[in-house]
Parts: structure tokens; C-alpha cells; sequence
């Protein structure tokens, strides 16, 4: 009975084995360890994991319309297997229609990289009302302001702020599984066909991934419950170079000079009469 007591008033969430540790080391009783077990499970206090429930989530019904949401995601994987070095692969899949709408091999994720995919997804299909991701370092900062929407944004962040892009980072993987279920899709079929074909280096696996896509999405996309695009043009005074690059504030020194790691630049005016001369 003491053992019991034991257990329920100070033990109730303790498994097994550190169960058994506790009441060696600080009660001095002894019982064996699948005794314990075996006792607790018997009890209700103690599930194995075999039989606990997994955590039921809520199935999230697709978007109406194409373009309305571009879930992106980064795989790690042995995508060249033995022929190559593992490499990282950003993808972008259409949440209404499941279709894969660019494909981008990188050494890692990182905010270069994705960048230059995402500039070259716009160049292809228009703006998407929003992008949703993980909460990765090149998407989600952890030092926001609450003045200034800009300042506690990425790199990236900043620049679909810039474009009138939202980006939505999913809390779990579950709540982006069309991105993960696409990747698990990617480490099997496109491995194998890199394979067939002998791809070894990022840059022919950059090469072939627009006949990957045309052949996958004959294969797995669906149509949209609304056929609407909610891809959108660049307006006249968005700048898509000037957007997708990395910025940096930095102070004008009395020399007008910038600073910026070990390098400097002298600013040259272009009508010197017209600076104002600082003293």
C-alpha cells in the first residue's frame, strides 16, 4: 500500500524505469523493473507507447483556388544517393490543386536560395496571395517589433512585405502536410529517376526539375474547386530585383562612407553642390 501511495502522490507521471530509480534511491524500495510495469499498467497509471493514442489533428480541407496558398518547405535528403553530396530541395506545391510549381536544389536552406527560387516562381506564375512555411530561421524572426511590422522580419519575410505577399508559418508539420506528403512523393520518385538518368550535381538536377514537374503534375495534381487564379501581376512600381536581394540599414559616416563587414564604400554624389555639408 505504501508503494502505491508512493507512486500516485509523487510518482503519477513517472514511467517504469525512472519510477523504480526513485524509490531505490529515496525510499529504499526495491522492486523489479517489468514487476513495476506490469503493476502501474494494471493500475491505469502507466500506457506503453504502443498502445497510447497518437494525437488525432483535424483535417484541413484544401483552398478553393489556385494560387490562393503556396505551401514551401525544404527537404534534407541523399537526393544523388552515392553520386553526390547531400543537398537540401525547396519546394513549392499549390495547396488546391496539389501541384508541384517549382522545384529548386540548394547546397542548404538558406535565404540566398530561396530568394532566388522564389524570384524565379514569381517570373513564372505571378504573385500568390500568401506563401505558408515552417517556422525556419529564413522564415519566422524571433525579435519582432511592435511598431514597426518590418523591423522583426527576415530577410525574406521583408522582401514578400515588399511585394504584397502574406507568409503564414504553420505551429505543427501536420498542419502543412501537403508539402510533406509531397516530399516523401520526391525522396522516392525523383531519386529513382535521377538515378535512371545518372544525375549527380545540383546544377543537372536544376536542369531536369521542369520535366519532373510536367510529369508529376500530370500525374497527381487535381483540379480546383474554383478555377480562378489568385496569382497576381507585378504592379508598375514593384521592383522584383530590388525586393528579392538582401538589405542592410546602415549609417552614412561624415565621408560619406558605408561600412559593411570588412568592406567600405565611398558614396559619390551625383550633384556634390546639392549635399549638405555636415559639420
Amino acid at each position: 500500500m505504501r508503494r502505491w501511495n508512493l507512486i500516485r502522490e509523487d510518482y503519477l507521471d513517472f514511467g517504469p524505469t525512472l519510477a523504480r530509480e526513485k524509490l531505490i534511491e529515496l525510499h529504499r524500495i526495491s522492486v523489479a523493473k517489468e514487476t513495476l510495469r506490469q503493476w502501474m499498467t494494471e493500475a491505469g497509471i502507466w500506457i506503453s507507447r504502443r498502445e497510447r493514442k497518437k494525437r488525432v489533428f483535424q483535417p484541413r480541407g484544401r483552398r478553393d483556388c489556385f494560387g490562393e496558398l503556396v505551401q514551401i518547405d525544404g527537404s534534407h535528403h541523399w537526393w544523388f544517393e552515392n553520386r553526390g553530396p547531400k543537398c537540401a530541395l525547396l519546394v513549392y506545391i499549390d495547396d488546391a490543386t496539389g501541384k508541384l510549381l517549382h522545384l529548386r536544389f540548394a547546397g542548404s536552406e538558406n535565404t540566398f536560395d530561396y530568394l532566388h527560387a522564389t524570384k524565379a516562381y514569381l517570373q513564372q506564375w505571378g504573385k500568390p496571395l500568401a506563401f505558408y512555411s515552417d517556422k525556419h530561421g529564413v522564415f519566422r524572426s524571433t525579435h519582432a517589433s511592435e511598431k514597426d511590422r518590418t523591423s522583426g522580419l527576415t530577410q525574406f519575410g521583408r522582401a514578400l512585405y515588399e511585394l504584397n505577399i502574406d507568409i503564414i508559418c504553420a505551429n505543427t508539420p501536420q498542419a502543412k502536410g501537403r508539402v510533406e506528403r509531397a516530399n516523401q512523393t520526391l525522396q522516392d520518385r525523383l531519386v529513382k529517376e535521377m538515378r535512371l538518368r545518372g544525375i549527380d550535381t545540383i546544377e543537372a538536377a536544376n536542369a531536369y526539375a521542369a520535366e519532373f514537374i510536367a510529369d508529376f503534375n500530370a500525374r497527381f495534381g487535381k483540379p480546383p474547386r474554383n478555377p480562378k487564379d489568385m496569382h497576381r501581376p507585378l504592379a508598375d512600381h514593384e521592383n522584383l530585383d530590388g525586393a528579392m536581394c538582401r538589405k542592410e540599414v546602415r549609417t552614412l559616416s561624415q565621408s560619406h562612407c558605408v561600412t559593411t563587414r570588412c568592406c567600405s564604400f565611398s558614396i559619390r554624389p551625383r550633384f556634390p553642390d546639392l549635399w549638405p555639408v555636415r559639420k
